[in-house]
């Protein structure tokens, strides 16, 4: 399959403030609150807030010991992953282990993604909550039907700073949603024995800025943290002109931040999803560094037909290998053309690596 067939997003909406959405759309070359103090904990540990997040206005509780790494049963768990991969690439090499309390890779988290405030940026914010949380909890089910040796963590996938149409104020391109909002997202994710990504669409601004705005949140133990390079855009184009793009620099500075918190605030490890669906979205990628504190998972974030997904996550996801992988479907998008077919998790199956996060829109 040749590299033309690119997936590439330009999709405005008409919500209050003009937002773009994260769908990724053919172009023109291709195709392409009070907030809890825990909600959903992992199969790995129980976990609680940290005694010192009272800053982040969550209710505090002592220290939480969690139980040592299966060394044994993780890379047991890895080499399955790589489902037969035959190219050396996975599992990747040299990796470290993770600390006590990870997720990944003993269990596989299903997200539903998207904004509160707008209904065509995915189906969290399309449907009504109990509507939408049944619905997740249904591709809940659907995944632990398809692979019943891994268990299913649910999420909430929430878009907290949203690429815009409109400069505003600072002439950054970019709107962040009130926390007021993301508290009710984590009480939704209460309900739903989810735990909740934060992503982040910087637009004109950058990730030096947004990611420590939100630190009240990411010291929550359920809370982890996604970063976009399509809206991206550092040179200085309006997002939604072009696909933008992030250095494994920039991914290092996130990573970096996020251990801290885990290692300040006594945390399990946190989950940082680096979406991606062509090649100069991320450059440098053998650069980026791994630590015990955080997970990662390059997620092929394109949509369009079966076809097209596949070749896409074989070019810009196997073929550069990080650590983890992850794979979004799209409700609407994925339909879009013949066969208008969005893959089942019995498809998405067969590829190699095997996609250990899952994301709706």
């Amino acid at each position: 399959m040749k590299l033309k067939n690119i997936l590439f997003s330009t999709t405005l909406l008409a919500i209050p403030l003009i937002l773009f959405s994260n769908c990724s759309q053919s172009s023109s070359q291709g195709k392409g609150t009070t907030t809890a103090a825990a909600t959903a904990a992992p199969a790995a540990a129980k976990t609680t807030t940290p005694a010192n997040a009272a800053a982040a206005d969550t209710t505090t509780a002592a220290p939480v010991t969690y139980p040592p790494l299966n060394k044994k049963l993780y890379d047991s768990l890895m080499k399955r992953l790589a489902h037969g991969d035959t190219t050396g690439k996975w599992p990747v090499k040299n990796a470290p282990y993770p600390l006590p309390g990870a997720i990944l890779p003993f269990k596989r988290v299903v997200a539903f993604y998207g904004n509160l405030y707008a209904k065509k940026m995915g189906i969290l914010g399309e449907l009504p909550p109990n509507e939408m949380l049944a619905k997740l909890k249904g591709e809940v089910r659907n995944w632990e039907k398809a692979d019943p040796s891994t268990p299913v963590q649910p999420a909430l996938h929430y878009i907290a700073v949203v690429a815009s149409g409109d400069p505003g104020k600072d002439g950054k391109y970019r709107n962040r949603m009130p926390f007021k909002q993301i508290d009710s997202v984590l009480k939704l994710a209460k309900k739903a024995h989810a735990i909740v990504f934060l992503d982040v669409q910087v637009a004109l601004s950058n990730i030096h800025t947004e990611l420590p705005l939100l630190e009240k949140y990411l010291i929550m133990p359920q809370v982890h943290f996604g970063m976009d390079p399509e809206f991206s855009m550092k040179d200085g184009t309006h997002p939604g002109k072009k696909i933008g793009t992030y250095d494994a620099a920039d991914v290092n500075y996130v990573s970096e931040y996020l251990a801290g918190l885990v290692r300040k605030y006594n945390l399990p490890p946190k989950i940082l999803i680096v979406h991606r669906f062509t090649k100069k979205m991320l450059t440098n990628y053998q650069n980026i560094k791994l630590r015990p504190e955080i997970q990662l998972v390059m997620d092929m974030d394109g949509w369009g037909e079966p076809d097209l997904k596949t070749g896409t996550y074989r070019y810009f996801i196997h073929n550069e290998p990080v650590q983890f992988t992850g794979y979004k479907l799209f409700y609407k998008n994925d339909i879009k053309k013949a066969p208008h077919h969005m893959l089942t998790p019995e498809e998405v199956l067969k590829y190699k690596p095997y996609p250990i996060y899952i994301q709706y829109q």
